[in-house]
């Protein structure tokens, strides 16, 4: 990949940045900030989701650079989420037409399955619902294939430009493949160097839809690391690459998923973080570097996001290896 590719080609031949901000976990005055200082640093590639509960204030921040024209809406990738307290067919246009009000736009450029598996909410911002007994209130009723017919309708309806799948494993993203009347232009899921998923990332190539990588830099805020299994930014191959380029350990992360056609949407609400992961289109990794990182995958012992608390529900994505 040309360290110039400053994009990439979804299934639909629609282009997404390869590089965007990652928003989950930022809320409030902490969003606008980081959302700013990204648009102000050449970010047009914004995720976000109608679970991160960010959406209104994403919004806000976009109608105010949209409004005084410091940017355009054509040059805007805007991607939101169905949540899974909407994972049935007859929901999927309420919340999308939520998503779009609080984002004070008439489309996204992007609208993913967030997850496979459904919640039952008593409230539509009741996000992580839990039933008597305090356990995740799951709904195990939940109906793919009906929820993908209704995600293709908002295609239709212009509500979104492409749409595609999020968290699915292999089985999963083949039934919706078996059936669907517009194929999912991209498929957003965990990828790091700890966790490269090349089976699944295999199976997504031979249907021609390119691959999202969330958590791309390893989500150090999530992994206090240890002697034997260190954070992803900590680990010895991953700095010693970093010193030779003079780059960071993010950066270096970022470069190796993009070199490969991945995009990737790096978290951050630090404003020199978040102007640092952007910096990864004017230089390469060697051969030698790439094969170093391909090294470090630990399969699924890399995996950080397991979501526990949902394994009974029948569409759970993580039984089987991929």
């Amino acid at each position: 990949m040309s360290t110039k590719a400053l994009t990439i080609t979804m299934a639909d031949g629609r282009k997404m940045p390869a590089v965007g901000l990652g928003t989950w976990m930022a809320r409030d005055e902490e969003m606008r900030a980081a959302l700013t200082v990204a648009l102000e640093c050449g970010y047009r590639h914004v995720d976000t989701a109608y679970y991160y509960q960010n959406e209104k204030v994403i919004g806000q921040v976009l109608h105010e650079w949209l409004s005084s024209g410091k940017v355009t809406r054509e040059e805007l990738f805007i991607t939101t989420k169905l949540p899974e307290i909407g994972n049935r067919a007859s929901d999927v246009p309420k919340f999308l037409t939520k998503s779009l009000e609080q984002l004070q736009l008439t489309y996204v450029d992007l609208y993913l399955v967030h997850s496979p598996y459904g919640y039952l909410g008593e409230d539509d911002d009741e996000v992580e619902p839990v039933d008597k007994k305090g356990s995740c209130a799951l709904d195990y009723t939940t109906d793919l294939e009906s929820v993908w017919q209704a995600m293709e309708e908002q295609v239709d309806a212009g509500r979104a430009k492409s749409i595609g799948l999020s968290n699915f494993n292999s089985v999963q993203t083949k039934r919706i493949m078996k059936m669907c009347r517009v194929r999912p232009a991209n498929m957003q899921v965990e990828v790091h160097a700890y966790h490269q998923q090349k089976e699944l990332r295999a199976l997504y190539s031979s249907f021609g839809v390119p691959v999202c990588a969330y958590a791309p830099i390893g989500a150090p805020f999530m992994v206090p690391g240890s002697s034997d299994h260190p954070a992803l930014v900590n680990n010895p191959v991953v700095t010693a690459i970093a010193s030779r380029l003079k780059r960071t350990p993010g950066q270096v992360l970022i470069r190796f998923l993009i070199q490969q056609g991945l995009a990737a949407i790096p978290k951050s609400s630090n404003p020199e973080r978040i102007r640092q992961n952007i910096k990864v289109f004017d230089f390469e990794l060697t051969s030698d570097d790439m094969a170093a990182l391909e090294a470090l995958d630990r399969g699924r012992d890399g995996k950080i996001y397991v979501y526990e608390p949902v394994k009974s529900h029948p569409e759970y994505p993580f039984h089987i290896p991929y």
